[in-house]
């Protein structure tokens, strides 16, 4: 890995350096856009709209649009003014228990590594907050942008979790959150056994990107000259009708699933169908008897 940052923790009275790395990375396949017959790659010019002149990327500035279109042009000089720290230190502002910040607040996760002589008073912050049970709430400037952030501890090594601001959290406003709708305790008790029934410990290497993996087959089939055969459709399943039905079938296939047995489909039948079935039943058992007594 290739570090993207150097700066320092700052605890107290105590300087950390550290050196900041990227902890994820996408596996998405990535493509070009290219011309269809003889692949060449698609460039794009920076054209001015007003004269239709390319503009180089020197003359280019930043231009922020009112609410009547009018374009407010930003110099280097306006944004040197600005209170965005520059001292590139992770400045710790509390201490707080982990379950009290929603998971809704991080954005990217970043891995810390001590740096220079930073290896003792680092692996001492580590410990120390490991043991509280506690993650720090800091605050730090990266790419010109100030966050809040978190520090945890991650197999040994502190993880920085950048965070959204409170008022870059949406409100959720849904029409059905005024709705008057119904639960019946019949169906929450069957969802709250179906959720019971599936419940296991968590292994992340136990999931995998089936459609990267697909298309990665489609790309080295391709590359081989190999004749591509398109994926078969799933059928969708359609909205339950009976929702204790859906529930009570669902709790079965997932006892099933769990005991390793094959799970076969069954229907739940309606009251009506019971009905009707018995009485067939009924139908069926004088005609057995008179042809007992006819033997």
């Amino acid at each position: 890995m290739r570090s993207i940052w150097k700066g320092a923790i700052s605890f107290g009275l105590v300087t950390i350096p550290v050196k900041l790395y990227s902890a994820t990375e996408q596996k998405d396949v990535s493509f070009h856009q290219v011309h269809r017959e003889d692949g060449g790659r698609i460039r794009y010019k920076r054209v001015c709209t007003v004269d239709g002149e390319e503009v180089p990327y020197a003359d280019i500035a930043k231009g922020y649009e009112l609410a009547g279109g009018e374009i407010v042009v930003l110099t280097d000089e306006d944004f040197e003014g600005l209170p965005l720290s520059t001292s590139r230190r992770i400045d710790v502002l509390q201490f707080t228990p982990a379950e009290q910040i929603d998971p809704i607040y991080f954005a990217k996760s970043y891995y810390l590594e001590p740096d220079a002589q930073g290896a003792k008073p680092y692996m001492l912050l580590r410990d120390a907050l490991e043991s509280s049970g506690q993650v720090a709430v800091v605050k730090v400037a990266l790419r010109q942008r100030e966050s809040l952030a978190t520090l945890r501890v991650r197999d040994g090594v502190f993880v920085l979790e950048t965070m959204y601001w409170p008022d870059e959290i949406r409100t959720p406003d849904f029409g059905f959150l005024d709705e008057d709708i119904e639960v019946r305790a019949q169906e929450l008790k069957m969802a709250e056994s179906l959720i019971s029934t599936m419940a296991s410990g968590f292994d992340a290497s136990e999931y995998h990107d089936t459609y990267r993996e697909a298309l990665q087959q489609v790309i080295e089939a391709k590359v081989a000259g190999k004749e591509v055969v398109p994926a078969r459709e799933e059928e969708e399943a359609g909205p339950a009708v009976d929702l204790m039905a859906a529930l009570r079938a669902s709790v079965e296939a997932a006892k099933r699933e769990r005991e390793g047995a094959p799970a076969k489909p069954k229907r739940a039948a309606s009251g009506k169908a019971k009905a009707d079935d018995k009485a067939q039943e009924e139908e069926k058992a004088p005609a057995k008897r008179k042809a007992r007594k006819s033997a």
